[in-house]
């Protein structure tokens, strides 16, 4: 059997309309010892081809690491064999908290085999990834983040807490998980060891690797928000309690983001109005990811600049003439840092 999917965007999009899946979307993570990745990860995408699942993860020796939607008439089936992995069995799974703002959450399902599941430029051997900080519920996390000697610092990426964060959190202005983390210990933590570190991202798994590595560090006092941005989301919503997150709250799929409170906290890269909407420029050489408001999405077809609505509007053929030979042409990984963007970030 076939255990890829060779479609395009496109007959993906009418084969996905032809199915008429609802989907929830899912993500979750489990530090684990795998023998045979390219097993485990064959295994997977057999299981979970049969359900129509869909969504990008990530498997290797440490773990896995999964962003899917499920059809909903799927889910209970998804569960259960999933939970009948061994150390699978039980796992915190969590469910978006906006599925409203795209039409597709993925498009079809990537399972790739990998080094490691988040790139963290770490040396796991030196430290023990294991013994990670004290998980905070959301009571828990708002009542040790109203503390005077508590530092609360964001673990994500500047395009994403852009749009989104607990207010009054430190954001580092970093492009990686892997910059975060010696930009953190030198310039927020130095020399305040005894403090209470607090430490939040989207689902939890840059905080269980963040916690372990800063307590072999030498921090005494390091805490994580369980399962994240979204399970505080759900939890704060079910449980009645005070929601401390302003915005959007940013993900690595279709939606880009799922809206958890009404402020608009960004503005628009290219003519400074309140937006927080991510988008990626539809120039095929560029794909830039930007924030993009409605009135310059129309002006600008959608892309992130005059040149690029030029190149964008040529024919097919002249256009890919245009990419020949060009390397590294894709800014996707700029995440709006770009020169023409006058408006961009620049916490």
């Amino acid at each position: 059997m076939q255990l890829w999917n060779k479609l395009n965007k496109e007959e993906l999009e009418v084969q996905l309309r032809d199915i008429g899946h609802r989907y929830v979307t899912i993500s979750f993570y489990q530090y684990a010892k795998i023998g045979n990745p390219q097993l485990f990860r064959d295994h997977l995408f057999l299981m979970w081809s049969k359900l129509d699942v869909v969504g990008r993860t990530y498997v290797a020796t440490e773990g896995i690491n999964a962003q899917i939607a499920v059809p909903t008439k799927s889910l209970i089936e998804f569960r259960e064999s999933l939970y009948e992995i061994d150390f699978l069995n039980g796992i915190r799974l969590n469910y978006a908290v906006d599925d409203a703002e795209a039409e597709f959450p993925f498009l079809k399902l990537k399972i790739k085999v990998r080094n490691k599941i988040l790139a963290d430029g770490l040396n796991d051997e030196t430290f023990d990834v294991t013994n990670t900080g004290k998980h905070l519920n959301a009571k828990e996390f708002n009542e040790l983040t109203n503390a005077s000697d508590t530092l609360l610092i964001d673990f994500r990426n500047h395009y994403e807490s852009e749009v989104g964060y607990f207010k009054g959190a430190i954001r580092p202005d970093v492009d990686t998980f892997r910059d975060s983390l010696p930009h953190i210990e030198e310039t927020i933590l130095k020399g305040k060891k005894d403090k209470n570190i607090v430490m939040y991202c989207t689902g939890g798994i840059r905080c269980e690797k963040a916690s372990a590595y800063f307590k072999h560090k030498g921090f005494k006092n390091v805490h994580q928000l369980e399962g994240g941005i979204i399970k505080y989301a759900n939890d704060t919503k079910s449980d009645g309690i005070e929601n401390k997150f302003v915005g959007k709250n940013f993900v690595f799929d279709e939606r880009r983001g799922e809206r958890i409170t009404e402020d608009i906290v960004s503005v628009c890269h290219q003519c400074g109005n309140p937006a927080d909407t991510h988008t990626n420029c539809l120039n095929n050489a560029c794909h830039l990811l930007f924030i993009q408001c409605d009135s310059c999405k129309k002006s600008l077809e959608n892309c992130c600049s005059e040149d690029c609505q030029r190149v964008f509007n040529l024919p097919e053929e002249d256009q890919k003439e245009l990419r020949k030979g060009i390397e590294n042409s894709n800014q996707i990984f700029k995440k709006g840092r770009s020169e023409h963007l006058k408006y961009k970030s620049n916490k």
